[in-house]
C-alpha cells in the first residue's frame, strides 16, 4: 500500500513539473488567421473560470472589423436572468499571423487573445492567455462535436494549460 501511495505521489509531483515546464514554453498560436472569415458570431463552449465571467451563461461573442484594421468585440451573456454585455476593441498585435490579438474593455487594461487552434473551415476555435490562466473553447453553434472538444482540450493540456479546472458552458 505505501509503494503505491508512493508511486502516485511520484506520478503527480512529475505530472505538475511537466505542467509548470510546459508554461515556461512560448505559447504556440496558429500560423494565420484570416479575420475576415474570422468575424462573426461565435458561442463559448467551454473556459477556465475567470472573474469577469462568474455566473455567466449562454456565453457568446460577436466579432466585427473596425475601419482602422482592428476588431470590434461585443461580448454577452446571461448573469442573475439579465443580459450582460460587454464590448471592446481587439488590436492586432502580431500582423504576420494575425493570430496575437490585444483585447481592451476598460482603458487602459489591455489583455492578450491569442488564437492557439482554428478549424480549417473556421467553425471552431480555441484561445488562451501565454499565462496560461485563461483559456476558451469556441465554435460557430452553440454545440461542438465531441471528439474535436476532446482534440483541443488534450492540445490545451500539452500546451501547459490546466485543463482540470476546464468547465463546460451552459448554452441552453
Amino acid at each position: 500500500m505505501k509503494k503505491e501511495i508512493i508511486a502516485g505521489s511520484v506520478a503527480l509531483g512529475l505530472a505538475a513539473l511537466t505542467v509548470q515546464s510546459l508554461r515556461c514554453e512560448p505559447l504556440a498560436t496558429v500560423p494565420y488567421v484570416d479575420l475576415k472569415k474570422y468575424v462573426g458570431a461565435w458561442f463559448e463552449i467551454a473556459a477556465l473560470p475567470a472573474w469577469f465571467e462568474s455566473g455567466c451563461t449562454f456565453t457568446s461573442a460577436a466579432y466585427g472589423l473596425a475601419a482602422d484594421g482592428g476588431v470590434i468585440v461585443k461580448n454577452r451573456c446571461i448573469k442573475d436572468n439579465k443580459i450582460k454585455i460587454a464590448e471592446g476593441r481587439a488590436y492586432v498585435a502580431d500582423k504576420t499571423s494575425n493570430a496575437k490579438l490585444d483585447v481592451q474593455f476598460q482603458w487602459p487594461f489591455k489583455g492578450k487573445y491569442w488564437i492557439i487552434a482554428l478549424g480549417d473551415d473556421y467553425s471552431y476555435a480555441m484561445v488562451g492567455h501565454p499565462n496560461r490562466k485563461y483559456l476558451w473553447i469556441l465554435s460557430r453553434r452553440s454545440t461542438l462535436d465531441e471528439q474535436i472538444y476532446n482534440k483541443l482540450v488534450a492540445q490545451a493540456a500539452s500546451q501547459g494549460f490546466d485543463v482540470r479546472k476546464l468547465k463546460r458552458t451552459v448554452q441552453g
